[in-house]
């Protein structure tokens, strides 16, 4: 009982060290990427110069506590970030950008079950081959936060559904490596998701009230 104690307080400890030491940054990581989701609502295109400035810092915070994975995601989310600021004004029949549309049930279960696939490979690479922690869903977070990135550049508005249960597994994965100010953003992010579900439906619903009108 004795080590079992002095384990947990020396795990407490270590955790609340690191939060001291990454305070700053993972600050202004959160307040990035808040302004980055709050953008995204309003389907504004300047969401993208926030999330690569976000990402770009949690690269690096997220390769220190051996979160591996996530790290090598926020990599992608930056290449990304710069892929979706082109779509949303370059892309489309006629280079002005891209509109909220929504995929068939049939395609996102086929993307489910492809996404899940893959994570378990990979998360079984991670668990043998690496010291990652949580390999699985470390694997699992990012490989379905990718998929879902590219929706978001795409516009689709089932995104929003896949980042509501991300979120809260994230929530776990950020909490257990002392990443409290993320945790709490990520908290944040499962409501905000939520409403931009329901933004992004109700502008889909315009253009469409809008289409029928001018047909």
């Amino acid at each position: 009982m004795t080590d079992l104690w002095f384990t947990l307080v020396n795990s407490v400890y270590a955790a609340l060290s690191e939060v001291h030491v990454m305070t700053a940054w993972e600050a202004l990581a959160v307040c990035l990427a808040m302004a980055y989701l709050l953008l995204a609502i309003k389907a504004s295109v300047w969401c993208w110069a926030a999330a690569f400035a976000s990402t770009a810092i949690y690269t690096v915070l997220f390769w220190k506590v051996a979160l591996l994975m996530e790290s090598v995601l926020n990599v992608y989310y930056m290449v990304m970030a710069l892929y979706g600021y082109w779509l949303w004004t370059q892309g489309g029949d006629k280079q002005q950008g891209v509109n909220v549309t929504t995929w068939p049930l049939k395609t996102h279960l086929k993307l489910i079950g492809i996404t899940t696939l893959i994570s378990l490979c990979i998360g079984h690479g991670m668990a043998t081959y690496t010291q990652a922690a949580f390999p699985y869903l470390d694997a699992a977070t990012t490989c379905f936060a990718v998929m879902t990135t590219y929706l978001v550049a795409k516009k689709v508005l089932e995104n929003w559904l896949y980042w509501v249960v991300i979120d809260l597994v994230s929530i776990y994965l950020y909490l257990s490596k002392g990443l409290m100010l993320t945790s709490l953003l990520f908290v944040l992010y499962v409501g905000l998701a939520v409403v931009g579900y329901f933004l992004w439906r109700t502008a889909l619903a315009d253009a469409r009230g809008a289409n029928a009108l001018s047909s």
